[in-house]
């Protein structure tokens, strides 16, 4: 996968928002990495904030349904995984401003 395409694949996954914090996925650090495959399935790999997450259902359907829109993407599977855990250090400088949260 090129740059580009996983850029834009990024761009989409931004607007998918955690209901529970209100800043979007990737900002918040969730998503660790992105693959795509010759047949156009796109593989997203992210954590949630806790295992018990209950919105957790509601993302998967949000990080399909931005990336449906993407040309290149045929299809998406999402991997929730908890290694390595989640912490706010994973998180961008806007998601810290935007939470209140301090380093």
């Amino acid at each position: 996968m090129d740059q580009d395409l996983k850029d834009s694949i990024m761009g989409a996954l931004e607007m998918v928002i955690d209901p529970e914090l209100g800043v979007d996925i990737v900002n918040l650090g969730l998503v660790y990495d992105v693959e795509m495959d010759e047949e156009g399935t796109a593989t997203v790999t992210m954590t949630l904030t806790s295992m018990g997450c209950p919105l957790a259902g509601t993302i998967v359907d949000q990080v399909k349904a931005s990336l449906a829109d993407l040309p290149e993407v045929k299809d998406t599977e999402v991997n929730i995984v908890f290694n390595p855990p989640w912490s706010k250090d994973k998180m961008s400088r806007y998601a810290k401003i935007a939470l209140g949260v301090r380093d």
